[in-house]
């Protein structure tokens, strides 16, 4: 995977780019993230918030959080989903399907107990979140 990815909205008034590899990609089954993709999972691109750049159409950006653990970001003239902002991990969702040529590969499964889609891939399946992004730790069986 090339260091280096540009990607936006759905209408494209707001495209961004990503200067680095993902500190982490996977699947989250949380209820939340279920419900604001409109989808039964999540395919997060977890990045350093000094290497995502919003190129153009930062006055298009609207911020909707539900929660003080996400800030997600979409389009004011589309909707469409750009980012959630994760201020207490101190990284950045950047959405697999909102990247150019962006080729996403996961290596973990979070929440995955709330999902309604069960998936045989041998990666590692956390209740909640692994210890150091501060979960229990604690896996599931596939």
């Amino acid at each position: 995977m090339a260091d280096q990815f540009s990607g936006g909205c759905f209408c494209g008034s707001v495209e961004i780019e990503v200067k680095s590899k993902p500190v982490l990609a996977g699947f989250c089954h949380c209820e939340d993230c279920a419900r604001w993709a409109a989808a039964p999972l999540n395919a997060f691109n977890l990045f350093h918030p000094e290497d995502v750049i919003i190129k153009k159409g930062d006055e298009h950006i609207e911020t909707y959080n539900k929660t003080e653990k996400s800030f997600r970001k979409y389009c004011k003239k589309c909707g469409g989903h750009v980012m959630t902002d994760h201020p207490q991990m101190k990284l950045i969702d950047v959405y697999a399907s909102v990247l150019d040529g962006f080729s996403h590969e996961p290596e973990i499964h979070v929440y995955y107990g709330e999902g309604i889609v069960k998936m045989k891939d041998g990666l590692p399946k956390f209740k909640d979140l692994p210890e150091e992004a501060g979960g229990s730790g604690e896996t599931l069986p596939e």
